[in-house]
């Protein structure tokens, strides 16, 4: 893979990162790396290790878990807000990354961790897919 296809690439994954709740599907996420979609997928996975649906399913739940440690919405909502159009499919993947639903995550006591800063926040609590090491696994 060239420099300048890792360039579009990261484009992408930037607009993913950015607009995470906005619909967005492959043929859009490969015009903006400027690739048809077959290769914008293969080469998404070949440089970042995961499909770009899956990366986009991980920064939404990265989201939906700092909106439900806030309480103030519902399951239902976050699920919206986050960009899923599908309750059972984003709870789906929410246990599967979190390793709890949605709404025990919600319901569990997330005071503990209001005294740390959120960039450090962000490292142990990102989702990871269950088997997958890192800091993520952390309690």
């Amino acid at each position: 893979m060239n420099l300048e296809d890792l360039v579009r690439l990261r484009r992408a994954r930037d607009a993913m990162d950015r607009d995470y709740a906005q619909p967005l599907d492959v043929p859009a996420l490969a015009r903006v790396a400027l690739m048809s979609p077959g290769h914008f997928s293969r080469s998404f996975r070949a440089a970042f290790g995961e499909t770009p649906y899956s990366y986009l399913m991980t920064r939404r739940v990265e989201r939906a878990k700092a909106l439900l440690r806030r309480g103030d919405m519902s399951v239902t909502e976050v699920c919206f807000a986050v960009g899923c159009t599908s309750l059972g499919s984003f709870s789906s993947r929410f246990t599967e990354l979190v390793g709890e639903s949605p709404s025990a995550y919600r319901a569990r006591d997330h005071e503990a961790g209001e005294a740390i800063p959120a960039c450090v926040a962000k490292i142990f609590t990102r989702p990871v897919r269950n088997g997958e090491a890192g800091a993520g696994a952390a309690p």
